[in-house]
């Protein structure tokens, strides 16, 4: 046991853990912004907060949920570790031109890039899921008829747990917190919004390079499967993650009332 955590806090042990949780972060915001597009369905909010009661009440997806919350701890701390580590070891920087050509901007300013994303996390943590968990929000009634026909009400009073239920006549009732109209409250904030997109524009640098450092770390990046790679990285994490995130700010401060 204590091999083992000799091994952990060497410069390879923390590489490969550096690794390892980046790797189960990048599939924690690709699932994320996917479960997010729930925002953009004309239904009230009914899709995204019915998706968000799934998220915070399935037994397993709550022991993901906290395994995530340890897994971002442990990056950060370990990341601002080898961040200092690397500084101490290198008190006299490098010439401009030597560093810049020997890597990328991303590889020399991932510890800013983190920074900014933790702070992101944590300010996006207390709007939303702190409000979702500790604090009476507004409640939303979505009632369907045999038909097909919906409609959407407020719900009078508090809501200690969601509803679901199906009357004489046949109409279904599904009564949950809405977390949507707190998403789009906040997202009409144009300083808040800029916040969110500046951290995506760091999340975008951040997870091209982290992607596919990771597999590096592994020895894979250098092997046939490097142009999948570079392409995953490049395209998927670096574009279309980032994408999804900012485009849901931009939709409720310009094309929503």
């Amino acid at each position: 046991m204590n091999k083992f955590f000799e091994h952990l806090n060497s410069s390879v042990g923390r590489k490969w853990l550096m690794a390892l949780t980046g790797l189960f972060l990048c599939l924690f915001v690709l699932v994320h912004a996917s479960g997010n597009l729930q925002l953009f369905k004309h239904d009230g909010g009914k899709a995204f907060n019915q998706y968000t009661v799934f998220m915070t009440s399935n037994p397993l997806i709550k022991v993901i949920s906290y395994l995530n919350y340890a897994t971002i701890l442990l990056h950060a701390i370990n990341g601002l570790f080898l961040a200092y580590r690397n500084l101490k070891a290198r008190p006299v920087k490098y010439e401009g031109k030597k560093t810049a050509a020997s890597s990328s901007w991303a590889s020399r300013n991932m510890g800013i890039l983190g920074t900014i994303l933790l702070l992101f996390i944590i300010i996006h943590m207390g709007d939303f899921w702190r409000e979702y968990h500790f604090e009476d929000l507004p409640a939303k009634v979505y009632t369907t008829s045999p038909s097909g026909k919906e409609l959407v009400s407020d719900f009078s009073g508090t809501l200690d747990k969601p509803q679901h239920y199906f009357d004489a006549s046949g109409n279904e009732t599904i009564i949950v917190k809405d977390l949507y109209a707190e998403v789009a409250e906040a997202f009409k904030n144009p300083l808040y919004v800029g916040f969110y997109l500046i951290s995506m524009f760091a999340l975008s640098f951040h997870l091209a390079h982290g992607f596919q450092s990771a597999f590096q770390t592994f020895g894979i990046r250098g092997s046939q499967y490097s142009g999948l790679i570079r392409g995953i990285g490049n395209v998927i994490f670096a574009l279309v993650i980032p994408a999804l995130f900012a485009s849901m700010p931009i939709y409720f401060l310009l094309f929503t009332k």
